[in-house]
């Protein structure tokens, strides 16, 4: 039985996305990839998010499936807010790429993989994804171990990066 539960945020909720953002221990996979947007530092990979953008920011990922799903990571027993995960389709229907950060505070505790079991059980029972899909660097090992173990299979290995694929299951 899993400890965790996806929570879709109300806008005033979205503090926890602010506080992710702005850790720079949670958003150091981001960090020095010169994203060249206004609000993204380089140094930290850490970015801004004021409340003032909240609202469009909710607008554009809230209620917005099947294009998109947007959650917190929540456990069950304490309503914590743990992490992030989401999904949005790319161009072939039935195709999601996928997100999940975890709290640097909350990593290490096996919280990612099942965020990721959630998350790929919601994407295909929910939303009908036929394939999920993430991107990362080769060098992440541990991120790599998790994903393995929710079932993504590697399916191509280019300039440093891994880009991995799960699948549903037929029927």
């Amino acid at each position: 039985m899993s400890r965790l539960e996806m929570h879709v945020p109300k806008l005033e909720e979205l503090w926890f996305r602010q506080k992710l953002l702005a850790d720079p221990a949670s958003m150091s996979y981001n960090k020095g990839y010169e994203l060249g947007f206004a609000g993204y530092h380089n140094d930290t990979g850490c970015i801004d998010f004021p409340e003032e953008d909240w609202p469009g920011w909710y607008a554009r990922w809230i209620g917005t499936e099947p294009q998109r799903f947007y959650a917190y990571l929540r456990e069950k027993e304490t309503g914590t807010f743990l992490g992030e995960v989401n999904l949005f389709q790319l161009e072939l229907p039935g195709v999601y790429e996928m997100g999940i950060v975890v709290y640097s505070a909350y990593r290490g505790k096996g919280y990612s993989q099942e965020g990721i079991r959630l998350l790929l059980e919601y994407a295909f029972e929910e939303m009908g994804a036929k394939e999920v899909t993430n991107c990362f660097e080769a060098s992440r090992k541990a991120a790599l171990k998790i994903h393995q173990e929710a079932g993504f299979q590697i399916v191509k290995e280019a300039e440093g990066f891994l880009h991995l694929s799960a699948k549903r299951l037929e029927d």
